[in-house]
Order: C-alpha cells, then structure tokens, then sequence
C-alpha cells in the first residue's frame, strides 16, 4: 500500500474551514441544484477573469479537458500527427491514440523540461496537425517564435497548463497563447475544486465546441444562435436531443464550483509562495552536484525538481535513501512518471520517437519533491544541506 502520511508531503490539505463553510451553508440552502448550474457558471467567468481569456469551461478534471481539447483539434483539422512531450501525462497522450492520432515524441530542455521550436521544427512532416505543448512541473515554455510557427504552418497549438496555474510569458498568464488550453484542479495543485478541470480560449467556435462535447454534444449546451440554426437545419429531431458532436459526460458540479470559487481568492498568494519556495531551494542547492539551471523567470512552480548531475547513479540512490529516511515524498521521473514512450499502454499504438536523450536522462536521473504554501522556509534550507553533504 502507497505510503500517504509523510511529514513533507507531495500534496497539503488546501480545503479550509471557510471552504467547508461555504459548502455546508450552499448544500443547507433550500431548492439548489446540484449538478451544472449557476456556480458552475459563476465560476468559469471568474476563472476567465483571472486567467486573461474570453471563454472558460468547466469539466470534472484536467483529463478530462484533455479529451474536450483532443476532440476539438480532431473536429476542425481531422486525424494525423501531434507533436508532445514525452515527459508528458498519459492524460495528454491517451486521447490521441484513442481519437486515431498518431502521437510524434520529442525531446525537452533542460531549462523547462518542456519541448522546444527546435525540437517541433525537427519533427514536422506534412502529416502533422497540431503540437500539444506541456508547461511541465510550473515552468512557462511558450514563446512568439513557437506560437508563430504553429500558425504559419496552419498547426492547432494546444497548451497543457495543469501544473502551472499563473505561470507567465511576457507579463501575461500562459493557457492563452495556444488555439486551446487546459488547467487542473486536482487536490493539491495551486487551486483545488477536489476533482475538476477547466478549458480555456479565446476562440468562440473552440469555445461552443467545447461546451458540446462537455455534455453529450448536446446543442442546447450551445450558443442560442447555434441552437436555432440547429433546428432549422434538423426539424425533424427533437431540439432538446439534437446531438452536435460525439461529446462525453464530463461535467462538473455546483459544489465543486462553489468551492473554486473560495479557493481562487487564495490564488494569486499559494503562487507567490509557491514562487518563493523555489527560489530557497535553488539558491541551496549545491549546482555542482545538482542541476540548477531551471527557467526562473515566468515560474508557478508545482513542485521541487531535483535532477542530479553527471549521471551519478550511486548518488541518485543515495537521494531517494536520504528522501525515505526524512520522511520527504518523492516522486522519480515527472508528474508523468517520466518518458510516456516507455510506458506498456502504448505498445498496442503507433507513435514516433525522435531524440530523447534529455528526456531520457531526466528519467533516470531526476525525481522532485512537493511544493505548497505551507513549506517552512527553515525546513527547505535544512533539506538541501542534507541532500549536498551527499557525495
């Protein structure tokens, strides 16, 4: 059985007594409805607020916003080729193959852990349709020159910001550069709603697409002009059973909502602190043994990266014997498990694989610990001297 009570944990209990509050005092009121409702909608003008889009949608989890995500790029360009990270989830790439794409694995920096233009430009063939860029572990991997590239070559730009709730580009908040962009608020992330996700565009087809495939497909999720088109274009269907899409049932609920509606107004402070954390345990740790030549600027980091340095397994094994005995969870790899290309569900799919040997080396030899705002500033420096007495 998985050991969950570490002293440092992967994930902290974010759910206060006022969200609890809040939940009670919504469930206690007379004549709520409990599935996608009002909340559900206040919440997702809220999170567009927030994150600088035009159009937000919530879902029961950031997998799931993955699949909506998917499923949009396959309605407007069709099935082919999607460039992704192979230090991705399995979230980002099991809608592809199950969707009929064929996901192309590429390498990442080091930097970011994400993939590059470089690495995109490498990979192209005339088969490709779309790039699905991960902001891996809180790093920002977007630029203008990726962005550009992907709409100069008509490719649809999905952007997974699962693990970097407020990370930025230029000033701006990422999840609004790409065609499509998702979050997660998965217990212990910067935000939690307990289980829920959220898509994001500035898109208004993407946008209506992605309500209809949250819900069935079903057109009366859709905009009332869509709706009344629907209708005339199909009298002979019943219109509150018209089907626009092949959608799925990944709707959320109003007490999810409810509690991300506390939870955003602690946002902004879990990033800062989260931001903070990094900066002390990169400015502790030894750079000789360990790599510490992350991407600051632009940061929302969701956890700890630790990778060590000139492939010293011995020392690796040291790390995790050292991480066990101070009671720190850990995890090897990413948030992922680390090279998706590695993993037996995709020996039943055709994919591609270019050079991997970042990605390969952060597998082997890199692991990372939580980050919440709870850390004690004092714990993480103790830590790190811990960890760079190892030789």
């Amino acid at each position: 059985m998985l050991k969950t009570d570490y002293k440092w944990q992967l994930i902290n209990d974010s759910i206060t007594d006022g969200d609890k509050k809040a939940l009670t005092d919504f469930i206690n009121t007379p004549n709520q409805k409990f599935t996608n409702g009002v909340k559900v909608r206040e919440f997702e003008a809220e999170w567009s607020k927030w994150a600088g889009v035009r159009y937000s949608t919530f879902v029961n989890s950031g997998a799931s916003a993955n699949y909506i995500m998917a499923s949009i790029m396959k309605e407007q360009k069709g099935a082919g080729e999607v460039i992704v990270s192979h230090l991705g989830r399995i979230s980002d790439v099991s809608p592809l193959v199950n969707l009929g794409f064929t996901p192309v694995f590429v390498d990442v920096d080091m930097e970011t852990m994400s993939i590059t233009l470089d690495n995109i430009k490498d990979a192209v063939t005339d088969k490709t349709v779309g790039v699905c860029l991960v902001h891996v572990l809180g790093f920002n991997a977007i630029n203008d020159q990726l962005v550009k590239f992907c709409k100069d070559n008509d490719l649809f730009l999905i952007e997974d910001c699962c693990e970097s709730h407020g990370a930025t580009y230029n000033n701006e908040k990422i999840g609004k550069f790409g065609d499509v962009s998702n979050f997660s608020f998965y217990f212990g992330h910067h935000i939690t709603t307990i289980e829920g996700g959220m898509v994001c565009t500035d898109d208004e087809e993407i946008y209506q697409l992605s309500r209809g495939f949250r819900s069935h497909g079903m057109t009366r999720e859709l905009s009332e002009e869509l709706q009344e088109k629907y209708k005339k274009d199909y009298p002979e269907v019943n219109p509150l059973f018209t089907f626009a899409v092949p959608g799925y049932n990944f709707r959320s609920t109003e007490l999810n909502a409810v509690l991300g509606l506390e939870q955003i107004q602690r946002l902004d402070y879990n990033i800062e602190k989260r931001k903070e954390n990094f900066k002390v345990w990169l400015d502790c740790l030894d750079p000789t043994i360990y790599y510490t030549a992350f991407k600051e600027e632009g940061n929302s980091n969701f956890s700890l990266p630790l990778i060590i340095q000139d492939s010293n397994k011995e020392l690796f094994e040291k790390v995790c014997v050292l991480l066990n005995d101070d009671d720190v969870e850990y995890r090897i790899g990413t948030a992922g498990g680390g090279n998706q290309a590695r993993q037996p569900y995709l020996e039943k799919y055709e994919f591609r694989t270019h050079d991997l040997t970042n990605v390969n080396y952060i597998h082997e030899y890199g692991l990372y610990v939580g980050n919440h705002p709870e850390l004690d500033k004092d714990g993480i420096i103790s830590l790190c001297d811990k960890l760079n007495s190892l030789k």
